[in-house]
């Protein structure tokens, strides 16, 4: 998902993408322990994606209360 399409969302749909990547990055973490991962780079693409949507949270968070 590229930062243009980051933007179009709703704050309620970015937390909601925000808790479900969340849970995905514990469970592909999980998966990585127990047995190594096909591709262990979705673990940093997955970690990057989450600082994305927090980012953009957090900027339109303090927009908000400027």
């Amino acid at each position: 998902m590229k930062a243009a399409e980051i933007r179009q969302l709703s704050t309620e749909e970015l937390r909601t993408k925000l808790s479900s990547e969340k849970e995905a990055l514990a469970k592909v973490k999980l998966t990585h322990v127990v047995s190594e991962l096909e591709n262990p780079m979705q673990i940093r693409t997955k970690r990057r994606f989450i600082a994305q949507l927090s980012t953009e949270l957090t900027s339109r968070e303090q927009n908000s209360n400027a």
